[in-house]
């Protein structure tokens, strides 16, 4: 399968923001910062969110956003998305007629930044959910690594961003950056949903904290395996223990940990053979946010 089919444009000019300032020295200084803009999203006649976002691919994110909440089926046939970006508002119109002014109310603050929403009822949707038991190869998780990390991005442009990759083996395929994980996560979503793309042979890369709303996410897309540069939180490690996800975390050069599913590992490459990070790729701060 061919490489990055989409990845982050640091040159686009709508997603940063030249800024001046001063650096620890009094001299003037100019930074590339990123733009967060408001994106509120409609299914039908409904409103039923508005996000905080970069902007980029807001018919993805709005799908994504749906479809792990519930909102959207995955058999649903949606017939039309409206994008506003004057008004900053996107409508995903479908067949089937829509009414979740009872869910709404259910929802719930999370732990995502940039203001991340659960509803009340999502839980239910993981009854039943277990995950393919899907190999995964050490070799695989180095290269992605490699890969992801090396490629040019909006956070190594101006950092304050999170990263979310979809691969298959060694080969990533879709690269999403936001301002929130569950945002670029969403993303990748919506483009599966819109693509045709099954979960069942893909792994999840993310920058973000390996809570239970990303094991949520990955397991309602199917997908059995999810690698994290950072670390875990407690019920993320027992809801994916539920649904048979494997779970990798503080993955940093050399290193990194399995809270769930080591049995379903193969350990295929020595790593002694395997470089330190360079300092300039090494997220730190975004990918705990």
């Amino acid at each position: 399968m061919t490489e990055f089919l989409i990845s982050p444009d640091p040159a686009d000019p709508r997603l940063t923001r030249a800024v001046t300032g001063i650096d620890q020295t009094g001299a003037s200084a100019e930074l590339r910062v990123i733009e967060e803009r408001a994106l509120t999203i409609f299914l039908n006649s409904q409103e039923i969110v508005t996000a905080m976002t970069i902007g980029d691919y807001p018919d993805y994110l709005a799908v994504g956003y749906l479809l792990n909440q519930g909102m959207l089926q995955p058999d649903d046939t949606i017939t039309a998305i409206d994008y506003d970006e004057e008004l900053e508002v996107v409508v995903v119109r479908t067949e089937r007629r829509t009414d979740y002014e009872e869910k709404m109310k259910k929802k719930t603050r999370t732990s995502g930044c940039a203001v991340g929403t659960v509803f009340g009822d999502v839980m239910e949707q993981l009854e039943g959910v277990k995950l393919p038991e899907a190999e995964l190869r050490t070799s695989w998780l180095y290269t992605l690594a490699r890969k992801i990390n090396t490629r040019p991005s909006l956070y190594l442009a101006a950092g304050a961003i999170h990263g979310t990759v979809l691969c298959r083996r060694d080969v990533p395929l879709v690269f999403m950056e936001d301002v929130g994980r569950h945002n670029a996560v969403d993303k990748i979503a919506g483009w599966m949903f819109r693509e045709g793309v099954e979960g069942a042979d893909k792994i999840l890369y993310t920058t973000g904290r390996l809570t239970s709303e990303m094991v949520i996410k990955t397991a309602l897309m199917g997908i059995p395996v999810l690698a994290s540069r950072s670390g875990f939180t407690a019920w993320g490690v027992e809801l994916a223990e539920q649904v048979g996800l494997t779970l990798i975390g503080r993955m940093r050069g050399q290193r990194f940990h399995c809270l769930s599913g080591a049995e379903r590992m193969v350990f295929d490459a020595d790593p002694g053979a395997v470089g330190e990070e360079d300092r300039k790729h090494q997220r730190k701060g975004a990918g705990d946010g």
